[in-house]
């Protein structure tokens, strides 16, 4: 199973909007799990005192309790996540445009969304 770990966007999207091709996935890009970096959890918690925001980060937070935590700390969720993937590789899942540029700098992958469906990014 290949970890994919999440930037916040990505999980705002995948917990309120309708995603066409959850459901096959893993038979797309092979076995998959989402991940989350305590960065991330942390940065879901501050939207919740952004009035604007804050529905929206209560929704994700509820939505991703059963996925994995991994320790990934830090004060910039998208500077740890390109660290990692400079120093390990790996996939990301991100609909920001400069850090999908970064992670495919450092020879990482994205993971994004087009037209409500996930899609791999070379």
């Amino acid at each position: 199973m290949v970890d994919v770990i999440c930037d916040t966007s990505f999980l705002i999207h995948l917990a309120t909007k309708r995603i066409k091709n959850l459901s096959q996935l893993d038979t797309e890009i092979g076995q998959i799990q989402f991940v989350v970096p305590t960065v991330v959890i942390n940065e879901l918690n501050k939207l919740l005192s952004n009035e604007a925001k804050k529905n929206n980060a209560s929704i994700t937070l509820q939505y991703i309790k059963k996925f994995k935590i991994i320790p990934l700390d830090g004060k910039f969720a998208d500077k740890e996540m390109i660290l990692y993937v400079k120093n390990n590789g790996g996939i990301i899942a991100t609909m920001d445009k400069d850090l999908k540029n970064k992670i495919k700098e450092n020879k990482g992958s994205v993971i994004s969304f087009s037209n409500d469906r996930i899609v791999l990014e070379n």
